[in-house]
């Protein structure tokens, strides 16, 4: 069976005694039995206010959302992606620990300008990129979840964080036909200029998923830090995958890619392969675990998402 069908079963397993909510609700036009009516009870108890409110505050859109808040779709990455980090946001000593099972310089977890420790869908300051819209969480490149770590140097440094659940992909090439072609120009600059953080020998074959995604959310940290935004002078891009996604993980969907899965092949054409960690959201979220305040929201990750 694959991934994506056990985790259906299990969130509908748990729809009675997590969620408490009859199911049905509307996606992409039509009732679903996996799609919560209330969307807001997707997200945990202790973070769903907060989180409405930053999406709000930020004007940052749910993804595939029926009336506005969050998507009541039980396998939704992006809710995933809150409930695992947006109580992080809320807590420094959690962001730190976090940073620091990731890279053991990290001195602290450094708060963006409203104070909290992690942001969602950001695109930054500048449209670095050169893409025909600029705007946070819809039809430009973001980054699911961005948090900065102060260095014992002093420097700060960026960690991009792409959140992934039950994806997969096929070989489909975003390079080809009209919109193809367009795509290509509004990067190709960047993939030929000699400081491009990537080896584009094969340009074409970045442009199908899920290396045209992060093909440009390196394009994305690379610029970010090249202008010093959030005071950044390095980065570290990270993939949160489920381990037990072997249809993500154990794929290489473009193969004139080297490497024979998904981790062995973005290596390859990074100029800088220790930049980029694929990691198990429960291995990621580990360091949370020695503070008392994050037990009940892992204990719900644990029983949601891990077990």
């Amino acid at each position: 069976m694959k991934y994506i069908e056990q985790q259906r079963l299990k969130a509908l397993s748990l729809v009675g005694s997590m969620f408490k909510d009859p199911c049905g609700g509307r996606f992409l036009g039509k009732e679903r039995e996996f799609v919560l009516k209330n969307g807001r009870l997707n997200l945990h108890h202790s973070i769903a206010v907060a989180a409405e409110a930053y999406f709000k505050k930020h004007r940052i859109g749910f993804w595939h959302s029926y009336k506005g808040g969050p998507s009541g779709h039980l396998l939704s990455s992006q809710v995933a992606c809150i409930n695992h980090l947006f109580f992080a946001r809320l807590h420094s000593n959690v962001a730190t620990a976090i940073l620091q099972g990731i890279d053991g310089s990290v001195s602290s977890a450094v708060a963006f300008a409203d104070d909290g420790y992690v942001d969602f869908e950001l695109i930054g300051k500048a449209n670095y990129l050169g893409e025909k819209e600029h705007t946070r969480g819809a039809k430009s490149t973001s980054i699911d979840a961005v948090m900065v770590g102060k260095m014992q140097d002093g420097t700060n440094k960026v960690f991009f964080i792409e959140w992934k659940y039950t994806e997969s992909y096929t070989s489909l090439n975003k390079a080809d036909g009209t919109s193809g072609a367009t795509r290509v120009k509004t990067y190709s600059k960047l993939l030929s200029a000699p400081d491009c953080p990537l080896i584009a020998n094969d340009v074409k074959a970045l442009f199908i998923e899920p290396y045209y995604q992060l093909m440009r959310q390196t394009l994305l940290a690379y610029e970010m830090v090249k202008a010093l935004e959030l005071g950044a002078t390095d980065y570290m891009h990270i993939h949160a995958i489920p381990t037990a996604n072997k249809e993500l993980k154990g794929v290489k969907t473009s193969a004139s890619l080297p490497g024979t899965d998904l981790d062995s092949a973005w290596k390859g054409v990074l100029k800088q392969p220790e930049k980029y960690l694929a990691i198990d959201p429960e291995s990621f979220l580990a360091p949370a675990k020695q503070y008392g305040e994050a037990k009940e929201l892992l204990d719900y990750l644990q029983k949601r998402y891990w077990q």
